[in-house]
């Protein structure tokens, strides 16, 4: 326990206080504390809000589109919707119960705030498609157009997860390996994605028809392709201007001046030029004039 003595000038006595050791109970709860507060300003209030935006459209593409056109998905959503065909569990319950260690992971490689962000967008995944699946009377039947159905399942499906991503957050499990992954080894984030995807939809092959399979692989890569395109986005515009801008000093004009001067007693066709460097102190530049000479003899 250590002590220190705090002057008071107005009294000029010396007064003797101590600190108490700081716990590591204590010092945990205050880095939870402040990891939540750094997570509710207004600029974080906002990437929610997009968050939130964006597993509502994931929500209502694998619910409406995919599940009930039969079609697959991809990553853990893929797993849990072949589990649902399968075995008939809850689609939002199977990807939560995936989501959990991966999000541990997350909070190991990725820090407090990145955790509860993404568990914010598990947990809004869930509860959306939770209500998607009990109360939504919309009904969207595309089975007799399953190309329509890969084309509008890619377009929301990728539209929403590249927001969830710009906003610094994940929907599930398949998105936090997927952004580790694109995080070391360099490689685009929707490859990665498709990567995984295609990974479960060779294990959909053995459960599925062909057909619906191969529908769904087309909706997968629609769906990287613009996770691709919004994530770079996003991270071009959080760029600072000096480095979106690609600065090239201006030229400056100098020019060559060409005086010929006559040689005294010499003939004129016997004149030729050669060039003088001087420095320009106003652009600190050298520029090229020249200087008559002629040609010995005569």
């Amino acid at each position: 326990m250590r002590t220190k003595q705090k002057l008071l000038f107005w009294n000029k006595t010396a007064v003797t206080t101590q600190e108490q050791p700081v716990s590591f109970e204590n010092r945990k709860k205050t880095a939870v504390t402040e990891a939540v507060r750094s997570i509710f300003n207004l600029n974080e209030l906002k990437s929610i809000g997009m968050m939130l935006f964006g597993t509502m459209l994931m929500a209502f593409a694998f619910y409406h589109i995919n599940y009930v056109n039969h079609l697959s998905e991809g990553g853990f959503v893929g797993l849990a919707l072949l589990g649902s065909y399968v075995a008939g569990w809850s689609p939002a319950l199977t990807s939560l119960l995936l989501d959990i260690p991966v999000i541990l992971i997350a909070w190991y490689f990725m820090g407090r705030k990145y955790m509860l962000k993404a568990m914010l967008g598990a947990l809004s995944f869930s509860l959306f498609y939770e209500w998607c699946e009990r109360y939504s009377p919309l009904v969207i039947d595309l089975q007799g157009s399953l190309l329509a159905a890969a084309l509008i399942s890619g377009i929301l499906t990728g539209v929403g997860a590249g927001i969830v991503i710009a906003s610094g957050s994940a929907t599930g499990g398949d998105d936090i390996l997927a952004v580790l992954v694109s995080k070391w080894s360099r490689m685009k984030i929707g490859s990665v994605f498709f990567i995984f995807d295609g990974m479960v939809l060779l294990l959909s092959l053995l459960f599925m028809p062909l057909k619906e399979t191969l529908y769904t692989v087309l909706a997968v890569w629609i769906a990287s392709k613009f996770i691709t395109l919004i994530t770079q986005a996003a991270a071009k515009k959080q760029r600072p201007e000096y480095e979106r801008e690609t600065l090239q000093p201006k030229p400056v004009k100098t020019d060559v001046i060409l005086l010929p001067l006559p040689k005294p007693a010499a003939s004129a066709a016997s004149v030729s030029y050669s060039p003088i460097r001087t420095k320009d102190t106003k652009h600190h530049v050298s520029t090229t004039r020249v200087k008559q000479s002629s040609a010995a003899g005569g």
